[in-house]
């Protein structure tokens, strides 16, 4: 009767630790399912824009087609591991063996397939991703000039006169041009949920074409190393619903006291972290390229670069003359 009792004590304990051994297992997988789904969130993978869209689907096209080597590899590795393990003495012993012209088709074939697939891919993407080509739509596209300083960006608004620190904003449905440049170190200006990626260089000018066809706020960094304020280079990308309030947006910049001009410039560049947003009411005619030629050599001195052009020119005809004796 004793041992009946203790049985049925020890079969209640096993049971409710198999119980409990369920639930934990359903917890760690709740938990792991709902840390991977906020991994998709803000990024590359929850695409608010159509170019982040026709990214996206780049992505997930060519990992699957790599997941037809990778998967079958994985599976091979762990069969081959258990099926010729040690003691299995029933299987064939083929010491000499050294050929299988199968094999040696699989195992050819189907990645020269894949890799044929991938590059037209590839090359039919490059193009129709290219971030310099606009984008095809019925409305005009608004320019934004982007200037990357240490450690903050420069937005700039050529047709509205505006400017702002750390914040950027554009209307829904309506396509954006990015014209890029740096002050200081290369940068890359990335506004991952729009798609696309450019890299920010002094003394030249590269270009993005972006559309957000969902209002709201957006992540925008640096994806560049650039120094130790680089953390704090973040700004956020505001997609307004309409063009109205994009309007209103611009209309409470132009309330704003300050100018910026190349004497404020000159102040805003200099090296701050973790800057706040700051808005700038009127903007200087052509500044963005004033920040562009700066580096330029001859950008200050082109009179006297157009002086010294035919003694230049004298100087080549007297080489090429001792060239031909």
């Amino acid at each position: 009767m004793q041992n009946l009792v203790i049985q049925n004590l020890l079969g209640r304990n096993l049971f409710s630790r198999n119980k409990v051994f369920r639930h934990l297992k359903t917890a760690l997988f709740a938990g792991a399912s709902a840390m991977l789904l906020a991994g998709c969130q803000g990024g590359v993978l929850d695409p608010k824009g159509q170019v982040g869209v026709d990214e996206k689907h780049l992505i997930v096209v060519a990992t699957l087609l790599m997941l037809i080597v990778v998967v079958p590899v994985i599976f091979m590795t762990l069969f081959f591991a258990w099926k010729y393990r040690e003691g299995r003495t029933q299987e064939i012993y083929a010491p000499k063996w050294s050929h299988s012209t199968k094999i040696e088709l699989v195992v050819w074939i189907i990645p020269i397939i894949i890799v044929v697939i991938l590059g037209v891919i590839t090359w039919r993407s490059t193009h129709d991703l290219d971030p310099y080509k606009p984008l095809v739509h019925e409305k005009d596209h608004i320019t934004v000039e982007v200037v990357s300083l240490n450690w903050k960006w420069l937005f700039i608004y050529p047709e509205q006169g505006v400017a702002s620190v750390n914040e950027l904003a554009f209307p829904t449905d309506v396509p954006v041009e990015f014209k890029i440049t740096s002050d200081t170190t290369m940068n890359s200006f990335f506004i991952p949920q729009l798609g696309g990626q450019i890299y920010s260089m002094a003394g030249m000018e590269t270009k993005l074409h972006l559309i957000a066809n969902e209002a709201g706020t957006y992540d925008g960094y640096s994806a560049n190393y650039s120094g130790e304020g680089f953390t704090g280079m973040q700004f956020k990308a505001i997609a307004t619903p309409d063009e109205a309030g994009f309007d209103a947006w611009v209309n409470k910049l132009k309330q704003a006291p300050d100018s910026l001009s190349p004497a404020t410039y000159k102040q805003l560049a200099k090296q701050s972290e973790n800057n706040p947003v700051h808005y700038y009411g009127q903007v200087s005619s052509d500044m963005f390229h004033h920040i562009l030629n700066q580096f330029m050599h001859g950008h200050h001195g082109s009179e006297q670069a157009t002086n010294d052009a035919p003694a230049m020119h004298d100087m080549s005809d007297e080489m090429t003359m001792e060239t031909e004796k």
